[in-house]
């Protein structure tokens, strides 16, 4: 990665306000672009990555970026006479040659591939030559690393909400972003770069550029120079393997047939290395037939005993294409080797065992997308629409054992920090809710015909001064009976179901109170991303009162129930007075307390009074008689609340006495 300093530079002017007089443009010839393109290669990566849209996905931008830069390169012959004028270039370290103003020759090779890097980084954003406007469109035959999954490595709060905030801009205006902030241009040199990159408006692209929020404290060009920004320092995963095995056992008996049955058998050889040794059975031949979907009446789900994802009946504008059907059958039988696939822990793989029920299929964000249910998981085909480019898409997410409050709400795509909703046919409205702002009303969102809803902002990533979340978005969901329900986007397929109060009896966070007693807990919800969190339950479970007269403290636990059983998570949170949000005291993976199963739960915190004195402070449930500590710190008492004296970075071992006779240790 370049370790230039990117500070942005002004321009120098004389007194007159003229620009300084420049020896002329330069001239550039192929060696020179070759060379520059050669020497400044990751920082050109980085720039074309910066302009691309977060929509592409992770993988497939990195790509995207390095098969722009490569193109850049003009072919031998095509620069003769080319030149580069001096007002609009700057060299790689951010600014104009000191020499005089203009560009140097040293620097007119880089100027010149950088402009050309621009021009197909926007052409790929649909914004500069020949493309659509508002689609995406990845380079044909772009890089492709075989058997590897490439992305950045992930930044902090900050950079990802840099990226979010880039995100929401057009491609000319993270263009311009990347200008003024990476490359140090100032305004007038970025208005003039643009235009000649073909920006259809220059200046409007600058005015995007400089609305674009950063985070506070935060310096815009040290934040674009992270590995979170850079293509070229990766991580890499491994695609599905057991597919990639069963697709060189594949070729290999092809192989053997061509050697053989000879030439006249070629094009069967071909045929059969794309398919699995065995043919398929007659149930899986059903399976994978688009004329065999099961489907429902629409209104099915008003008489059913159950209502779950069984009872949806099939929406969408593409339920009658065959064509695209049979593709989402095919992929998820036997994915190729260009289909990635995902799923949620615990989720297994493998084609549906019977016609699996059809749900919706319809296009939106750029792709066509299909949903089937087959009574274990919920599974997502995406394909990017019409002539766009990209590789299909597999979601799988377990969804056994579904009831009316699982099935209400599905996130059918995301885009540009954005989520599409689809909803339960039983669903009468949907609402936008801060989940960190309890006392602000809702908004509305209207349901499409087809039964999606748009557009719903991501659970907010947007850091705080002093840490945590200053939004968290949620889904607020009124059936047609009149109850709501709130859920939260963890990442998967399926929202995860919010409810508060006693583990033994959970209630809904319909109202002021539950939405208050949720708000301090809000950010922790973060620990549940990814990992097919089914529910969410937050419990206030005690109020302690401070040594010192220094006010009350309260505790609370949150509890991630997932779609699996196990993998549960359990957070134990401590809110000092004065404090909107809670901090996590500790944390177990698989533990009982705070469950149905174990409702008692016991936590303690180190908490420094306002006369510097440390303190170990505990509490517990209402079930807990008294607590013990030892190891490090050795007190008790003989209620469920502990405080003590220690010193800083003291460590204990807490347990406690149940009331019914039993023993608890504490969490984490």
């Amino acid at each position: 990665m370049d370790s230039a300093k990117l500070a942005p530079r002004r321009s120098r002017r004389s007194r007159s306000g003229t620009a300084p007089s420049s020896p002329g443009p330069a001239p550039v010839g192929f060696a020179q672009a070759e060379a520059a393109l050669v020497e400044h290669y990751p920082r050109l990566v980085r720039l074309a990555h910066l302009v691309l849209p977060s929509s592409l996905g992770r993988a497939r931008r990195v790509l995207a970026a390095h098969a722009l830069t490569q193109r850049a390169l003009p072919r031998r012959g095509e620069l003769a006479g080319a030149r580069v004028p001096g007002p609009r270039a700057a060299g790689p370290d951010g600014g104009r040659d000191r020499s005089g103003g203009g560009v140097s020759a040293r620097d007119a090779g880089y100027a010149c591939v950088r402009v050309r890097v621009l021009r197909e980084a926007l052409r790929a954003c649909g914004e500069g030559g020949s493309g659509r406007p508002g689609k995406a469109r990845v380079p044909f035959g772009l890089p492709r690393v075989w058997g590897l999954k490439l992305f950045p490595r992930a930044g902090g709060t900050e950079e990802l909400a840099l990226d979010q905030a880039l995100s929401r801009l057009s491609g000319a205006g993270r263009a311009a972003y990347a200008l003024l902030h990476l490359e140090g241009l100032d305004a007038e040199a970025a208005r003039a770069l643009l235009t000649e990159a073909g920006a259809a408006d220059a200046g409007a692209a600058l005015g995007e550029a400089a609305g674009a929020e950063v985070p506070a404290g935060a310096r815009a060009a040290a934040l674009l120079a992270s590995p979170e920004f850079d293509p070229c320092s990766l991580q890499a995963r491994p695609t599905d393997l057991v597919r990639r095995r069963q697709g060189v056992r594949a070729l290999g008996a092809g192989a053997a047939v061509l050697l053989v049955c000879g030439a006249a058998f070629t094009g069967w050889a071909l045929t059969r290395s794309q398919e699995p040794a065995s043919l398929p059975s007659v149930a899986e031949r059903e399976s994978l037939d688009p004329a065999r979907l099961t489907t429902v009446a629409p209104d099915a789900w008003e008489t059913a005993a159950r209502r779950d994802f069984s009872v949806w009946p099939a929406r969408g504008e593409l339920v009658s294409d065959r064509a695209l059907l049979g593709r989402a059958l095919r992929a998820w039988a036997r994915p190729g080797p260009r289909t990635h696939v995902s799923a949620t822990p615990g989720t297994p793989l493998g084609g549906p065992a019977g016609p699996p029920r059809l749900l919706w299929a319809g296009h939106t964000a750029g792709a066509d997308i299909v949903l089937f249910y087959d009574g274990l998981r919920l599974v997502r085909y995406a394909e990017a629409a019409g002539d766009g480019f990209g590789d299909p898409a597999l979601d799988l997410v377990r969804a056994d054992g579904v009831d009316e409050a699982g099935a209400a709400v599905v996130a059918v795509a995301r885009t540009d920090g954005n989520v599409r909703y689809l909803t339960a046919p039983w669903v009468k409205s949907v609402a936008q809710r801060d989940l960190r702002a309890p006392q602000r009303a809702s908004t509305p969102r209207a349901t499409e015909r087809d039964g999606t809803v748009w557009p719903f902002q991501q659970p907010g990533r947007k850091p705080a001064p002093g840490g945590g979340c200053t939004t968290w978005n949620t889904v607020q969901v009124t059936g047609r009976d009149g109850h709501a329900r709130l859920y939260t986007d963890l990442g998967d397929l399926l929202p995860a179901h919010l409810t508060t109060g006693a583990p033994a009896a959970p209630g809904e966070v319909d109202d002021l109170a539950s939405r208050t007693a949720w708000a301090p807990s809000a950010c922790s919800l973060v620990a549940g991303q990814g990992r097919g969190v089914r529910a969410v339950n937050s419990w206030s479970y005690a109020r302690q009162p401070l040594p010192e007269g220094a006010g009350t403290a309260r505790w609370a636990c949150t509890r991630m129930e997932t779609w699996r059983g196990g993998g549960t998570l359990t957070l134990a949170e401590y809110r000092a007075p004065g404090h909107a949000l809670g901090s996590v005291a500790a944390q177990a993976g698989d533990s009982p307390s705070c469950g149905a199963r174990q409702p008692d739960v016991l936590a303690g915190a180190m908490w420094k009074a306002p006369s510097g004195q440390w303190y170990v402070l505990a509490a517990g449930s209402e079930g807990v008689a008294s607590i013990t500590a030892r190891d490090g710190i050795r007190g008790s008492s003989p209620t469920r609340l502990f405080a003590l004296p220690a010193r800083k970075g003291s460590t204990a071992a807490l347990s406690a006495t149940l009331v019914t006779g039993g023993t608890l240790d504490g969490l984490g």
